[in-house]
């Protein structure tokens, strides 16, 4: 889970706001994977989030490092290898009928809220952007096209290899996306979820540490102070 990177640092006036944004980006797609996959009853997977100061992005004289991404989740899926149709899950386990269903319901619960959990990153950063400008945020301003202007480039990727994994067919596709972003959307606007991910975000930017654990991550989030 990849922030899109960074704008040239003399396009960019606030420095400051921009790694705001980004730290909600990046405190979404964490908040999303501790509490959106403990709703859905899903296992703890392992994650962490490495996020730079902005200004250590650019050198003296102003051009930006090769790696010009200021943040990322590292880890976080529940599906680490993308099965190329869902139907090949019904060939690939020799079990019992029931306990075949059972296996595919727990893939197909994985696999959505590794989906959803890629679009909350982006719309808690749109949300955020929205609020500081004082513009009202709704379902009906909010486009997934519009997650790129979000540093949704790399998270819409992914989820377009999710999609092609579940069917070949774009109508499908389409319909389970829009069930899923709206799902995704639900999560950024329930007010304590909102709370979470912005005592997240204030503690990415105050830690001053590079690289954060998903077990400080679960100790922010739990504390409701």
């Amino acid at each position: 889970m990849n922030r899109s990177k960074t704008v040239d640092a003399p396009r960019y006036k606030n420095l400051a706001g921009y790694q705001q944004r980004v730290a909600h980006h990046e405190a979404g797609h964490a908040t999303g994977i501790y509490l959106n996959n403990r709703d859905y009853n899903l296992p703890p997977v392992f994650f962490k989030i490495i996020f730079k100061n902005v200004n250590q992005l650019w050198d003296s004289n102003g051009l930006m490092s090769q790696d010009g991404s200021i943040a990322k989740i590292k880890g976080g899926r529940l599906v680490q290898s993308l099965m190329p149709t869902f139907k090949a899950l019904d060939s690939k386990f020799k079990c019992a009928d029931e306990t075949k269903l059972q296996v595919i319901d727990e893939y197909r619960l994985a696999f959505e809220a590794d989906i959803v959990n890629l679009l909350i990153g982006p719309l808690a950063e749109a949300k955020f952007s929205y609020q500081t400008d004082n513009e009202l945020f709704n379902e009906k301003l909010i486009t997934l096209r519009s997650l790129k202007n979000y540093g949704g480039d790399d998270d819409l990727a992914l989820v377009k290899d999710y999609l092609q994994s579940y069917s070949t067919d774009q109508e499908p596709q389409y319909e389970l996306l829009d069930q899923l972003f709206a799902k995704a959307f639900n999560f950024i606007n329930d007010n304590s979820n909102w709370k979470a991910i912005m005592r997240l975000a204030n503690h990415i930017l105050s830690c001053n540490n590079d690289v954060i654990s998903c077990e400080e991550v679960a100790l922010v989030l739990t504390n409701n102070t």
